[in-house]
């Protein structure tokens, strides 16, 4: 295999179909959960940190998701916990003391599920958030790449990762190390997770919409803001969850 756009294109479209099958039933399970809490008048938590954020961003706040979800992020200590800009840097996701000041400034009620994102589903924060996510009594829903976090050794006291707390796990089928296509020298260039994930979150939407459909509900759905009436829409919709859903941060 060459290092080229085309090589690229070719193991993406590969690893899509791959996960598209493989994932379809866990699909099912992750709509359930999620269909039962939105039902429930209750609201999706979503959590990423480094590449895996944009996953959060794929699930909160965007044109044709739900409307009841909110965005989690490490950020959120500076932002609103009043912690110094200095507090953040790359070593910050491996600091399981964090998870529970993040906790305590999302607002979350008991009828609330989460989707938890991580590609090594091993560091100290996430695992740490999950844990106490499933101590509070909330569902929660994994994305991670199953080999990568297989060949890792969890970075929580525990020894546990985010794939053996979660209700329902969704491999986004990203090998170790993410990046696809290897290189003369050693390493390799052309990660697929955040790709996957995306692709996965959409999945998950969308069959969370069906089964509103189904139930004869009207899904609490965005329009893009970028259209005519879009704000009078999204802003009808928001107000059914203020002081429970988060934009702009």
């Amino acid at each position: 295999m060459t290092v080229s756009a085309e090589d690229y294109l070719a193991v993406v479209t590969e690893t899509i179909g791959r996960v598209a099958s493989s994932q379809r039933e866990a699909v099912g399970r992750a709509a359930d959960l999620i269909a039962e809490a939105v039902r429930a008048d209750g609201v999706v938590h979503a959590f990423g940190t480094g590449h895996s954020e944009a996953l959060a961003m794929e699930i909160a706040g965007r044109a044709g998701g739900l409307v009841p979800t909110n965005r989690i992020a490490l950020r959120d200590l500076v932002l609103l916990g009043g912690e110094p800009a200095d507090r953040l840097g790359p070593m910050l996701e491996r600091d399981p003391s964090v998870a529970h000041r993040l906790y305590e400034l999302a607002p979350v009620r008991p009828t609330d599920v989460f989707v938890l994102a991580s590609n090594s589903g091993v560091n100290g924060a996430m695992v740490e958030f999950a844990s106490l996510v499933k101590e509070r009594g909330h569902g929660l829903v994994a994305i991670t790449s199953a080999q990568h976090s297989g060949r890792m050794t969890s970075r929580h006291p525990s020894g546990r990762k985010l794939s053996d707390l979660a209700d329902v796990v969704l491999d986004n089928g990203a090998p170790y190390g993410d990046a696809t296509l290897p290189l003369p020298g050693g390493g390799a260039v052309g990660a697929v997770s955040s790709i996957t994930a995306a692709l996965l979150a959409q999945q998950v939407t969308v069959e969370v919409v069906a089964r509103l459909l189904a139930a004869g509900e009207r899904p609490p759905v965005y329009l893009s803001a970028n259209i005519p009436d879009g704000d009078a829409h999204n802003t009808e919709l928001e107000a059914r969850y203020a002081g429970r859903i988060r934009r702009g941060s």
